[in-house]
């Protein structure tokens, strides 16, 4: 197994690894109500203040939000630049608005990384890996943007 981590490494780069893996989730129908109630459950859970921030939340279009934010994820890192979604999401996240502490988004990180841990039925280190890579632009502009 070890050397089967090192071999998608060396054979694809991180970019090409999270593709394979989102592919699978979507493939296996995982991705559609099971992925998304698993997330939200873990994330829930990771704390009372994400739990209350949740409180009276339609979660059916919460998680079509998070669809959403997570192609916006993979735009930011390809072009590496804002777009008139990331400035309205962050705007909406931050200090003025619904006030989500940069540290929340390190619990909605681990938490997402778990669902695809036990969701992908292929996931290794390097696809945790390149989920986190993928994930980091995005993040760190919607932590940089709560103050600014």
């Amino acid at each position: 197994m070890e050397r089967e981590q090192g071999m998608d490494r060396q054979d694809k780069e991180y970019k090409e690894i999270f593709n394979d893996s989102y592919r699978r989730l979507l493939e296996s129908g995982a991705y559609s109500h099971v992925f998304l109630d698993d997330f939200y459950r873990r994330f829930m859970a990771s704390s009372p203040e994400v739990a209350g921030k949740f409180k009276n939340t339609n979660m059916d279009n919460q998680k079509q939000m998070l669809k959403a934010s997570l192609y916006q994820m993979l735009m930011f890192l390809s072009e590496m630049r804002s777009n008139e979604y990331m400035e309205n999401i962050a705007a909406k996240h931050n200090r003025r608005g619904l006030d989500i502490r940069p540290g929340l988004y390190d619990l909605w990180l681990e938490c997402l990384i778990s669902s695809v841990r036990e969701h992908d039925p292929r996931f290794t280190p390097d696809v945790e890996l390149a989920w986190r890579l993928t994930m980091a632009p995005g993040i760190t502009y919607m932590k940089f943007c709560y103050e600014n």
